[in-house]
Parts: structure tokens; C-alpha cells; sequence
């Protein structure tokens, strides 16, 4: 279903992405872990064409996205949703039109731009909300919410698109823990009742355990451990967070799952001086 092959991403003189290859044969929920710096976050930029490859290719149903332009990148683009740390929502506008703003890559500028937004999609927007137990937020500002909220929302305005992949970037890493199980339960049902792809980034060894079947750790841009979550020993971990040796037995999965929460763009262009 999808190959990744080689697929390289150079800031300056720093490989953010260093020849990155691994295959999905069906639709999973995958997560990607690794500290600050290790190229998850670029990847899922990469895949989504927010961000473009040095070098390589992403073949998804027999096409390379990574050569894609014009219309036929926006169509992939809407095909595989983003969902981000932060959210991303538009704080002012309600929350019903936060979601519509999913079909933007299939509608006119002008349509958007004064909110005509066609009855079938409303009503496809409120049962999206409705499904993920915040319809009754529909009216509010997004500003107006809970942060575990305004991520459901996110979360609605992908489905909106109704994508073949989902990729979270660290969806749950500025949310309390309530929230946390909120977003990753509704991410993992997502996957499992629609079928969809889901590929996030996690910063946390228990929760990578717990949502995902198939786990890939990434350090300095490369793919350094991947297999199932029964399979991310402490020992693992160590490889893939290089976790200082001084830790002792008992400190060193805590210690190691604190690691990791900022995005690897910055981190990589910071590298290029």
C-alpha cells in the first residue's frame, strides 16, 4: 500500500530525514517515536508535501507522491490529513466552520471566503462532531475550548477530507492526560471502524504501546527500530532516545519518555549555521 524508499531531507549540511525506507502493506496505526531532533515531524511534512524531499520516493497505491505538482498534490494533500500539536484551528470562527474549512481543497476561494457552505456538508460536519462527543460545542468560538476539545475538533476537520491517512504530529503533547486518552481513543477508533491509515508521531513509550500496532524509532533522521510494541523493550529505547548511560534501571523509562516533544524542522534548521 505504501513504500518509502530512501527518502532524504538536507537543511543546510544537517540530514533531518538520512535515507529512510520501510513499507506498510495495509492500513495500520503506526507510530513513529524519538526525541527532539529525530526526523519524525519532517517526515510526516515530507509525506503530506508540506515539505519537500531531498531526495527519494513515497509510493502510495502505485504513486509517488513525492513527485506530484499542482492539482494533483493538493488532491494527495487532501487525501492524507494533517493533524498538528497545536491545532491549527482559526480561534475566532465557530467550531462547525473550523471542520468545514476540511473541504477548502475541494471548493472555490470565493465560496469559502463568505462561508456558503453546501447543506450536505454541514450536515456531514455535525455528524462528525457528533461522533466524536462534541456536537454540542458545534456553536462556539474554537477559541472558547478545552485544548483536549479544540483537538476532537482538529480531529473533525481531517475526517472532513475524508482521507486515506491521518498523520498526528505529536497530537496529544500539550494536552493533560484525560485529554491525552480522549484524542488517542478517538484516534485509534478512527483506525479501527473506518479502516483509515493513521501514522503518529508520540512522545511517550506507553502510549506508543498502547494505540499503536507497529512502531518505528527514529534517531538523527534515521529509522533505527521497528517493530511491534510488545518489542520496544527499555533496552530499545535506550537506542532510539540515547539516553545517558549514567541512568540507573529503574529511572532510565522514565526519564527517556520525557524526551522529545519539539518539532524537527526548527531543530534541523538550527543545525544549518
Amino acid at each position: 500500500m505504501m513504500q518509502v524508499k530512501s527518502v532524504t531531507r538536507i537543511f543546510g549540511q544537517k540530514a533531518a530525514l538520512d535515507d529512510v525506507s520501510f513499507a506498510v502493506e495495509k492500513p495500520g496505526f503506526v507510530g513513529i517515536i524519538g526525541r527532539s531532533g529525530a526526523g519524525k515531524s519532517t517526515f510526516l511534512r515530507v509525506m503530506n508535501r508540506m515539505t519537500d524531499a531531498t531526495s527519494g520516493s513515497l509510493m502510495f497505491d502505485d504513486r509517488d507522491v513525492l513527485a506530484l505538482e499542482g492539482g494533483a498534490k493538493r488532491a494527495w494533500q487532501s487525501q492524507c490529513a494533517m493533524i498538528f500539536q497545536q491545532f491549527n484551528l482559526v480561534p475566532r470562527l465557530d467550531v462547525v466552520s473550523n471542520v468545514l474549512h476540511g473541504t477548502l481543497n475541494r471548493r472555490s476561494t470565493l465560496a469559502s471566503m463568505f462561508g456558503f457552505w453546501p447543506d450536505d456538508d454541514v450536515l456531514k460536519a455535525f455528524a462528525i462532531l457528533e461522533r466524536l462527543d462534541i456536537a454540542e460545542q458545534a456553536a462556539k468560538r474554537a477559541e472558547a475550548l478545552s485544548g483536549g476539545q479544540q483537538q476532537r475538533v482538529a480531529i473533525a476537520r481531517a475526517l472532513m477530507q475524508d482521507p486515506k491517512v491521518i498523520l498526528a504530529d505529536e497530537p496529544i503533547a500539550s494536552l493533560d492526560p484525560m485529554n491525552a486518552q480522549v484524542v488517542m481513543d478517538s484516534l485509534r477508533r478512527i483506525h479501527d471502524e473506518d479502516g483509515r491509515m493513521v501514522i503518529a508521531n508520540l512522545h511517550t513509550l506507553d502510549t506508543a504501546r498502547r494505540y499503536c500496532d507497529r512502531v518505528i524509532g527514529m534517531r538523527d533522521g534515521r529509522i533505527v527500530f521497528d517493530g511491534t510494541p510488545d518489542q520496544l523493550t527499555t533496552g530499545v529505547a535506550r537506542d532510539i532516545y540515547g539516553a545517558d548511560a549514567s541512568f540507573n534501571e529503574g529511572a532510565t523509562s522514565t526519564a527517556i519518555e520525557t524526551l522529545g516533544t519539539e518539532g524537527d524542522d526548527a531543530y534541523a534548521q538550527s543545525m544549518m549555521a
